[in-house]
């Protein structure tokens, strides 16, 4: 059951679990938390979580989903009208960065709970795995991307979304790193250096522009 199909109360109990998981766990990681103490912030009967989650994790999970959708819908709206695999992937990795600095505690909360979050099949990681199988199509990139290249490409985005929370760097610290780490991420794959830097270089300036 999704929680479109629920009923409309059950939509508002859902809704006020996971608002107060948004609070409470921008303080602390889950298993610091006390069930009653989420359903006590969301003002519901301690029934009600165990109607919507199995366990703490599950609930964590689903609020690390859930953030990481709103994640997944900003990048999709990025790279709206863009065909070049390799641009839509810096331009990933680029709104994951812009995600981090403008939201550093859904950012955290996303990464503590972040639930298979590498997996090739896991639904959230369908835009990476397109982009990337389109990159491969090319013929521009070494073999090992073809197995490999979501897992690598989705494991520098976390670490570099992780290191701006963690440092709070700004938009300007954050587009040297975004602009290194584009050219070490593009070189990896197997790009030429000169069309990684141009790329990288592009999607820095966007990201000081605050676009």
């Amino acid at each position: 059951m999704t929680v479109q199909t629920l009923s409309p109360r059950a939509q508002r109990t859902y809704r006020a679990l996971v608002d107060a998981g948004l609070e409470l766990l921008a303080e602390r990681p889950i298993d610091a938390l006390a069930i009653d103490e989420i359903v006590a912030r969301a003002g519901v009967a301690k029934g009600s979580f165990f109607n919507h989650f199995a366990d703490k994790p599950a609930f964590g999970r689903a609020i690390g989903a859930e953030i990481r959708a709103e994640l997944e819908e900003r990048i999709g709206a990025a790279n709206a009208g863009v065909g070049d695999p390799f641009a839509r992937l810096a331009g990933g990795m680029r709104t994951g960065l812009a995600f981090a600095l403008d939201e550093p505690r859904k950012t955290a909360i996303m990464i503590r709970n972040a639930g298979n979050s590498t997996l090739r099949d896991q639904p959230l990681n369908q835009g990476v795995a397109t982009d990337m199988n389109a990159a491969v199509a090319t013929g521009r990139l070494r073999a090992e991307a073809r197995a490999s290249g979501v897992r690598f490409w989705l494991g520098l985005c976390q670490v570099l979304m992780a290191n701006a929370v963690e440092r709070r760097i700004d938009r300007t610290e954050g587009a040297v790193r975004l602009k290194e780490m584009l050219v070490l991420a593009l070189t990896g794959l197997g790009l030429p250096p000169p069309d990684a830097a141009t790329y990288a270089s592009e999607n820095a300036s966007i990201l000081q522009l605050g676009r």
